[in-house]
């Protein structure tokens, strides 16, 4: 049963004004000056809050894929798409490979391995702040067992937090999993997104590895995310910053409608934007509402910020949250809510 917080009906509530696709027409499968042009899909996996979307979004040079302190955060596969004069990388950031403990977390798992036998580079993700450890064996593991194995690349994310010495003995950690699983990684790459230290070699590392192909997307386009799609994840960001252990799992967020302000001049306009974030507990949902409403009124506040950024335009943002008993463990709704 669904439930809203009576309180949201007052006249106070949280609002804040203010697979692969087909072809598009691009450049022919040569170019001048540039040799044969590629395109193709690179898959960023690994542990929980081992630094993929953050490097997703550095690489694309745009927010595109939230990024939080708590584990499992990415519950989509997010595309995103980096265009060069000789080339097309379409990046797919996945949800951290993870011991499910729900029908959600299960489905998840299932949304990773599918991703696998779907692009042509993997980039694995393993953070030089911690050892590679059992879960990253597992994983490695998971992909060496593939049919098909495409094009391994060995991230070291996170390398501004390691010292010189714990860089190097990291990285002979790295290698030493080809021996121990029988893959072979065609590079091994340090890297820091958010220093934005040798992104550049990870970009050409990656699009190096692509087939020769046709560009897929038109220029300029960073992302085939619906709009709606992203602004529940902004919301969702919002959420989670300051929120206990166990409530992260437990949000999700549905964008019910986005449309323009019909009464606003052109140069003045507004879009409204109504939202649910939904949890499994009425527990759950006083923690998001807080005390009269206040931590409510504060995710409202930086998700317009960030959604405003995203879009370019003012809005005006009707948060409310409502109930949905354990909707993760329930396949109808994860279904209408689109896992």
């Amino acid at each position: 049963m669904v439930e809203t917080h009576p309180e949201l009906e007052d006249p106070h509530p949280e609002h804040v004004e203010g697979s692969r696709p087909g072809p598009v027409e691009g450049p022919p499968s040569t170019t001048s000056g540039h040799g044969p042009f590629r395109s193709g899909f690179a898959s960023f996996v690994g542990r929980p809050n081992a630094g993929k979307s953050t490097l997703t979004n550095a690489l694309v040079g745009s927010k595109i894929a939230i990024a939080s302190a708590k584990p499992q955060t990415t519950r989509h596969a997010i595309r995103g798409i980096v265009s060069r004069p000789d080339a097309q990388l379409i990046v797919i950031d996945t949800p951290g490979l993870h011991r499910p403990r729900t029908l959600l977390g299960e489905r998840l798992n299932q949304l990773v391995r599918g991703t696998w036998t779907e692009v042509d580079v993997i980039g694995v993700c393993l953070p030089t702040n911690e050892r590679v450890g059992p879960g990253d064996n597992y994983l490695v593991g998971e992909i060496a067992a593939l049919p098909r194995t495409p094009s391994l690349v060995a991230i070291a994310t996170k390398s501004d937090l390691a010292s010189p010495n714990q860089l190097a003995e990291h990285l002979l950690s790295i290698a030493a999993l080809e021996a121990k699983h029988g893959i072979d990684w065609a590079h091994i790459v340090p890297v820091s997104a958010v220093n934005k230290d040798r992104l550049d070699v990870l970009t050409e590392v990656l699009t190096g590895l692509l087939p020769e192909g046709p560009q897929l997307y038109p220029d300029g386009i960073l992302t085939d995310e619906p709009e709606e799609t992203l602004v529940a994840e902004l919301i969702r960001e919002a959420a989670l910053d300051g929120v206990r252990e166990e409530l992260p799992h437990s949000i999700t967020v549905s964008v019910d409608e986005m449309r323009p302000r019909a009464d606003r001049a052109a140069n003045t306009p507004l879009l409204d934007v109504f939202a649910s974030m939904i949890v499994e507990r009425d527990s759950q949902k006083g923690i998001l509402i807080g005390h009269r409403g206040s931590r409510l009124k504060e995710i409202g506040a930086a998700a317009r910020q960030q959604i405003e950024a995203l879009l370019g335009t003012p809005i005006y943002l009707d948060l409310r949250v409502k109930v949905l008993k354990e909707w993760q463990r329930n396949p109808k709704h994860l279904n209408r809510l689109g896992f």
